[in-house]
């Protein structure tokens, strides 16, 4: 967890943080040391034109010392708040090598972490004089170590930025943990008893030395010359040690010891609501006299919980994984030792069998021994680098996860929030990082190495290892495993494997599907696995698969068909992955609401294209005579307005007392009857009549919705704040419709 505790430019432990806009933090002395000061007249210029980088301040030699601080300082509120005249803008004035207008700068200092620091570069005799004489003020902008975005300082300079009370909190934990640890800090190569307190930690060896074992033991030549020293955990000189520094060296204890933080725009104010729109937390006085008050806000802690759950959910998904990277690290280990011991089987056989023969065997035994090691050489390196890239993961996950924990741990709604949205995607990242088969071994224990000594002594000469001899021809067909093979809604899985005692190599497979109406076979999968899976296929369809393996002689023979039969109806679900950013999904993805009272559009798991569908939406709540929409809809439908106002959509639309069905913005057929809390809406998709009709409470309202409907559509809903519907989907199309309401004209 230590990484995730470290400034990324001075590589030691947060002092004073502040979060960035793009959500990552950096101590604040960092952040006087890396902001970046741009005249007024290049502040217009498009992102790309900006300086690269500050040059030295030009007036620095003529002001003496203390211009660098003065530089340093108005990075805070005191300058920034317009003061200074000449003075402040010749401080922040900028020099180009070719007088080209931008500045360019080659910094000699680089923190622990591999970031660039802006060197203090005493400004050129004669800048001052050479500044234009009209040069306006200018202004300071600050640009993340670790993602590179940019952002400018308003008034206030550094201390316009949120202060992470919440990472001070956990440094200022994990510090007191690592001084309760230093009195064990112990010399781990002492031959005396009790060995010597630790004087250095060598972060590249991970080991404690004393005074003594440090000149024995790591001197500082050779190798060792490039290794880093470090005081050991707890030393008041080392990072994050038991002095502390900053605000961590406090006595304050880190949970509800801590003063309550209030707003930064109201300093006698507490945070009691959060802005959705700005995704901060706000007070009172922001929502009456601030730019909050006509944003949409919530209770602080109906969000922190919301977004405490949220973290905590994700953070399954990777300790899941992390606990298959353990079982995997423990295979890979049983694997070097049986690739160990199998490697010396083979070596043992292989001198057995040439010691027996005679004189002219020798020199072609120490050939077939070569092979051998190479090959166990071989799986080695292979699963070594997988258990080094194996454990680099392992080791970040788990930090991450520790730190997710620490931040869970916390009673502070406000601090939480300010950092719960990056902390989710880092978790989601983190997860999508163990992608398929990354925890498989690559390589297997066997060595597939067989010696025949059989052969005449005329012979020896040519002696190698018989599976190098067999001529490689096209592979047999393989075969279907019916057992897997299985359908799901509208996917199919098929599974299969060579025949055993094959000896011919295998280079991959190609699996064919048909259209679902016995048309031609096409290409749907080709590569090495042996399980393949096909999503997006049509709802009651028969689909007959075969599958084909190849290497460098050619494509071997079909293997038999396998008849595979998708769903009669659908099952589907909201889509998380496509729904506008306000929407709210709840019970497995089945019951959706808003966060907005802007109508928001969220579309189902499913397309179709052809066949017959139904499915019903619940109204769980409805409030204040809202217009929710039900209907289909284009992957690219546009989320944030009404169902049915641009060409993507086919909806209807419907308050408490009637509804009109609309496309491309135009209203049509207004019928009587509305909905209520506990209204079901009913949608009939009928691709091979090619039109749309829609239901409430059991009773077609009106007629057709929308006839010559063609292509790939999808389940889809808008609503807003004040609506709450829950999805029915896998139901039978209804075979008895009543007489439909007849429209208004």
């Amino acid at each position: 967890m230590e990484e995730e505790l470290k400034c990324p430019v001075c590589g030691s432990l947060f002092r004073e943080p502040i979060i960035l806009p793009c959500s990552h933090n950096v101590c604040l002395p960092c952040a006087r040391t890396i902001a970046v000061q741009t005249p007024e007249s290049e502040q217009h210029l498009p992102p790309l034109l900006h300086p690269r980088g500050p040059a030295p301040p030009a007036a620095a030699a003529a002001q003496g010392p203390g211009a660098a601080a003065g530089s340093a300082a108005c990075l805070d509120s005191e300058c920034a708040a317009g003061g200074g005249g000449g003075d402040h803008a010749d401080k922040l004035s900028l020099h180009s090598e070719t007088d080209s207008g931008y500045g360019s700068y080659t910094p000699s200092l680089k923190s622990p972490n591999g970031v660039r620091v802006l060197p203090l570069v005493p400004a050129p005799p004669g800048a001052a004089a050479a500044a234009p004489r009209g040069a306006g003020p200018a202004s300071s902008s600050l640009t993340c170590p670790q993602c590179h975005r940019s952002a400018s300082l308003d008034q206030r300079g550094l201390r316009g930025f949120q202060r992470n009370r919440l990472l001070e909190a956990i440094v200022q934990r994990y510090q007191q943990g690592r001084a309760a640890a230093a009195a064990a800090a112990k010399c781990q190569l002492c031959d005396r008893s009790p060995p010597e307190p630790a004087a250095v930690l060598c972060e590249q060896c991970e080991v404690l030395y004393c005074a003594a074992c440090q000149l024995r033991c790591h001197p500082a030549r050779g190798p060792f010359a490039k290794h880093r020293l470090a005081p050991p955990p707890g030393h008041p000189g080392a990072p994050g040690g038991g002095g502390g520094g900053g605000d961590g060296g406090g006595g304050k204890g880190a949970g509800g010891g801590r003063k309550l933080p209030t707003c930064a725009e109201h300093d006698l104010e507490n945070y009691s609501m959060y802005c959705v729109s700005c995704r901060s937390p706000v007070c009172y006085q922001c929502l009456e006299e601030g730019k909050h008050g006509k944003h949409d806000v919530k209770a602080l802690g109906a969000m922190w919980k919301q977004h405490k759950a949220q973290l905590s959910q994700a953070l399954n998904g990777v300790s899941d994984k992390a606990k298959e990277a353990k079982e995997f690290l423990v295979q890979l280990k049983n694997l070097l030792q049986q690739i160990q011991e199998n490697g010396l089987d083979y070596e043992a056989c292989l001198v057995a069998q040439c010691d027996a023969l005679v004189d002219a065997l020798t020199r072609q035994k120490a050939k077939l021994l070569t092979k051998v090691t190479k090959e166990r050489e071989h799986k080695l390196k292979v699963v070594w680098d997988q258990i080094n890239h194996c454990t680099l993961k392992l080791r970040q996950s788990t930090g991450l996860m520790e730190y997710c924990l620490e931040v869970i741990k916390e009673n502070d709604p406000s601090g939480f929030l300010q950092i719960s949205d990056a902390l989710i995607k880092r978790v989601q990242v983190s997860q999508e990082q163990w992608v398929k088969g990354a925890l498989e071994p690559k390589v297997s224990a066997e060595f597939d190495l067989t010696l025949d000594s059989e052969p005449l002594l005329q012979s020896i000469h040519q002696l190698d290892f018989i599976q190098m001899k067999f001529p490689v021809t096209v592979p047999p067909v393989p075969l279907l495993q019916l057992e897997k093979c299985c359908t799901r809604n509208n996917s199919v899985t098929l599974a299969w494997r060579m025949p055993p005692l094959s000896h011919n190599p295998v280079e991959g497979y190609i699996l064919e599907l048909d259209d679902g109406d016995g048309g031609q076979f096409r290409e749907v999968y080709v590569g090495k696995e042996t399980l393949c899976t096909i999503d997006g296929l049509h709802f009651n369809s028969t689909y007959n698969a075969r599958v084909k393996a190849f290497n460098s002689s050619g494509v071997g023979p079909y293997s038999k068909t396998v008849i595979l039969q998708t769903s009669d109806v659908a099952w589907f679900t909201f889509d998380p992955s496509s729904a506008h950013r306000d929407i709210v999904l709840s019970n497995d993805n089945q019951t959706a609401t808003c966060n907005s009272y802007d109508d928001r559009v969220v579309l189902g798991t499913a397309a179709f294209s052809k066949g017959v569908h139904y499915w019903e939406l619940h109204v769980d709540r409805y409030d204040n005579h809202p217009d929710p929409a039900f209907g289909i809809a284009r992957i690219n439908v546009v989320k944030d307005m009404m169902l049915g106002k641009d060409d993507k959509a086919w909806a209807m639309y419907v308050d408490n007392n009637r509804s009109w069905f609309m496309h491309c913005n135009s209203h049509t057929n207004r019928t009587e009857g509305g909905v209520s809390k506990g209204a079901t809406v009913g949608v009939l998709l009928d691709l091979n009549k090619h039109n749309l009709t829609f239901y409430i409470n059991g009773q077609q309202q009106g007629p057709p919705a929308f006839e010559n409907v063609e292509g790939v559509f999808m389940p889809a809903l808008s609503l807003n704040r004040n609506v709450q519907v829950t999805l029915h989907t896998g139901l039978e199309v209804p075979q008895c419709v009543k007489q439909p309401k007849l429209p208004n004209n």
